[in-house]
């Protein structure tokens, strides 16, 4: 039994309502396939795919997947369906999923599949639940099947970023990888170095991201330490052993035992003295 997608409340952004702005070089462009009529439609179909789910404004020759492309080519499948194989393949795996936590890829995945950022973190750890849960492939089936995206977009539009009325779109200022890549990145380049070393050879790292590597390598240097494996039960044992066979001496003393008297003595001082006694 799959585990539901937690409830969480939508703030009011703008992809949520209709908006009265005049047509202009940031209104978004459909691509759909039923338009298409001729061999040119479909390639700028399957680029406008590559450029919003690979966030690539180039197409990639190694990035490419023929076989989906020869299937839309021939309308085996629809959009949604060569959206959601793009989602699946190796390339979004290596270049997205695997470089950023669950949370972001939450938020990479809703801007690209859904054209929208997401609400607020409590709709990135529902999601990131499904990420932990179904994997990778069945988070893209989620959203893809999702009754946003088939409102928003159907079986055969291109996915693209709703109500973008400022700023820059989401494939310009969303970089690849986050700062958690970033830091393991680091720590891989600079690991079991020593902080002269770090700073000398790498000359791109800061002295800050310098310093968070050096604690993780001591601690990966003090757990591979050995030490003189010691038998604490064989110890106790000897210990407990020389400690019953000892003999401690009686130091007990009975009370017949005469007391020993101290008489005064003379004793030869600059002056008569004698304890106990008068001087005048």
């Amino acid at each position: 039994m799959s585990i539901p997608v937690l409830e969480y409340r939508p703030s009011s952004q703008n992809q949520r309502v209709e908006g009265y702005e005049v047509p202009g070089e940031d209104t978004p462009v459909m691509y759909r396939l039923t338009d298409a009529t001729s061999d040119q439609d479909i390639d700028e179909i399957i680029w406008a795919a590559y450029r919003q789910i690979f966030s690539e404004h180039l197409i990639v020759e190694k990035y490419r997947q023929p076989y989906l492309e020869s299937q839309l080519r021939n309308r085996a499948i629809n959009v949604s369906d060569f959206i959601r194989g793009l989602g699946k393949t190796n390339v979004y795996w290596e270049e997205v999923a695997e470089t950023n936590s669950n949370y972001r890829l939450v938020d990479i995945s809703f801007k690209r599949f859904l054209g929208r950022a997401t609400y607020n973190k409590r709709e990135q750890i529902a999601w990131s639940i499904i990420i932990a849960t179904k994997g990778l492939p069945g988070f893209i089936d989620a959203v893809v099947d999702s009754d946003e995206y088939r409102q928003s977009f159907g079986n055969d539009i291109v996915p693209y970023q709703r109500r973008r009325y400022k700023g820059r779109p989401f494939n310009l200022v969303n970089p690849r990888y986050g700062a958690d890549f970033r830091n393991r990145m680091t720590i891989r380049n600079f690991g079991g170095g020593s902080y002269y070393t770090a700073r000398t050879s790498g000359g791109y790292a800061t002295t800050e991201e310098i310093r968070k590597v050096i604690p993780s390598n001591f601690m990966s240097m003090a757990g591979g330490m050995k030490t003189e494996e010691r038998n604490y039960q064989r110890t106790i044992a000897t210990v407990t052993s020389q400690v019953r066979n000892m003999e401690i001496p009686d130091m007990t003393r009975e009370s017949t035992t005469p007391q020993v008297s101290i008489k005064p003595v003379e004793v030869a001082l600059p002056y008569r003295y004698v304890p106990g006694r008068k001087t005048t």
